[in-house]
């Protein structure tokens, strides 16, 4: 459940709800300062942004070879004993204006993906990895036009829509002890919380090979994945060999959007809370991660800082 809290000075008038740069946090100014010094090539020429993809593409080939990780590949069709988490997420929502096509297929592309992660044992020492397990989604492969999140922008894309599945394998793990090695998330919040359950900034960016969500197995448990479509839900679940020693509470807090000129950005911080499962006694606080990125919408009903620039 989110415990999200908006971070603003409530006690002003909304006309005087400034912040200087000096109040913001690192990752605020790394993300909000002006901003053309700071893109990519691939956003200044957008010609470029394919030749970005293989070289990336590339690198991640060269360092899959040459690593000595070892990944989980094995699956069973028995289920271990002992539940971790479950979780599911509506399978079709309305997003803005996003067109409800790309919606059905991205249900056909999530049947695809899951069909390559159920079942899958991640023992002691293994790592999980999406791309290597699910792949490039390719329309040999049956994956259809879905939504894709892509520089910036959503359009339609083959594949689009796995992101939902690796969503919710990072959700169910961090309330796990799998520890996340690699994950990031989309630079830009493209639609509004229109019936949102998970917290803000939980999610992951996927793009074959080279953004990724992996997981490893620090303990001497074995666990389980278990994903599948469902009528109305994507679902999922963890399983494991022997009980857990911990449970795991999610929370965002210190919430805010900010205006920089023309330009909106939220930010916030993603939290887990450890609990003794035998006790009930909450045992210490993790900051996961600090998230900021470009709103891609009009921020409507919630407070807005404005930030001042130097000149």
């Amino acid at each position: 459940m989110s415990e999200t809290t908006i971070a603003t000075p409530l006690d002003q008038p909304e006309s005087s709800w400034q912040v200087g740069v000096q109040d913001l946090s690192d990752a605020e100014r790394a993300r909000v300062m002006p901003a053309v010094q700071h893109r990519r090539w691939s956003e200044r020429v957008p010609l470029l942004y394919p030749l970005a993809i293989r070289y990336h593409r590339g690198l991640k080939r060269l360092e899959w070879m040459r690593s000595s990780t070892p990944y989980a590949e094995d699956r069973q069709a028995d289920d271990l004993p002992v539940r971790i988490k479950r979780h599911k997420s509506l399978l079709l929502r309305q997003l803005g204006e996003t067109e409800m096509w790309m919606q059905h297929n991205k249900v056909t592309n999530l049947k695809l993906a899951c069909a390559q992660v159920d079942g899958l044992l991640i023992r002691p020492g293994e790592t999980f990895s999406f791309n290597k397990l699910v792949g490039n989604a390719t329309r040999r492969k049956g994956y259809k036009k879905g939504m894709r999140l892509s520089n910036g922008q959503a359009r339609p894309g083959i594949g689009g829509g796995i992101c939902q599945l690796a969503n919710l394998l990072h959700w169910m793990v961090l309330h796990s002890p799998l520890t996340v090695t690699q994950r990031s998330t989309h630079s830009f919040d493209p639609f509004p919380d229109n019936g949102r359950v998970l917290p803000w900034g939980v999610g992951c960016s996927i793009v074959y090979n080279y953004v990724d969500l992996q997981f490893r197995n620090d303990t001497d448990q074995t666990f389980q994945l278990h994903v599948g479509v469902g009528d109305r839900y994507l679902e999922g679940e963890i399983l494991a060999d022997v009980p857990a020693e911990s449970s795991y509470r999610v929370f965002a807090k210190d919430e805010r959007f900010l205006r920089v000129g023309a330009e909106y950005f939220r930010r916030n911080e993603i939290w887990r809370t450890v609990i003794d499962r035998r006790t009930g006694t909450a045992l210490r606080d993790e900051l996961i991660r600090e998230n900021v990125a470009l709103v891609k919408y009009l921020p409507v009903d919630v407070p807005v800082l404005d930030v001042v620039l130097p000149d």
